[in-house]
């Protein structure tokens, strides 16, 4: 499998799903995870997008330790995709419009906890490795991305 056909599996998975749990780590070494609303763009390959809130916690771990993880499942748990890789915030006006564009109707959470709605920024995941299963047929293929 290419990164190319990883990414169109999460993409597909993301479909079904609307959700995915990323993972960080704060600095005494802890992890934390939680459900996010990621999207995949074909135009920008190689990375995963989603919107948090400046100042957050996941803002704060990330800027001590950028690697994360992220966790990918149909509703069905036929397919699952773990993707390894490292995280950036961007607060890029073109990139924040381009995103909420595709996912702004998806983030009915985001917009009840977030009392700024204009103030968020985007989750850049620059993925470096993907394993994908399918639980049921014991297929697991590890991805590496350049």
């Amino acid at each position: 499998m290419t990164p190319q056909e990883l990414l169109n599996k999460v993409e597909l998975i993301l479909e079904d799903s609307k959700t995915g749990v990323l993972a960080t780590i704060d600095s005494n070494g802890n992890p934390h995870m939680r459900w996010m609303t990621p999207i995949v763009l074909r135009q920008r390959p190689g990375c995963i997008y989603a919107v948090t809130t400046p100042g957050s916690a996941k803002t704060i771990q990330i800027s001590v330790n950028p690697k994360v993880e992220w966790l990918f499942q149909t509703r069905a748990i036929s397919e699952v995709v773990n993707i390894k890789g490292v995280i950036t915030q961007v607060d890029n006006p073109a990139l924040k419009n381009e995103i909420m564009e595709s996912l702004a109707s998806m983030l009915t959470m985001f917009w009840k906890a977030n009392n700024k709605p204009d103030e968020f920024i985007v989750l850049e995941t620059a993925v470096e490795e993907g394993v994908y299963f399918k639980p049921m047929k014991a297929v697991r293929e590890i991805v590496k991305f350049a």
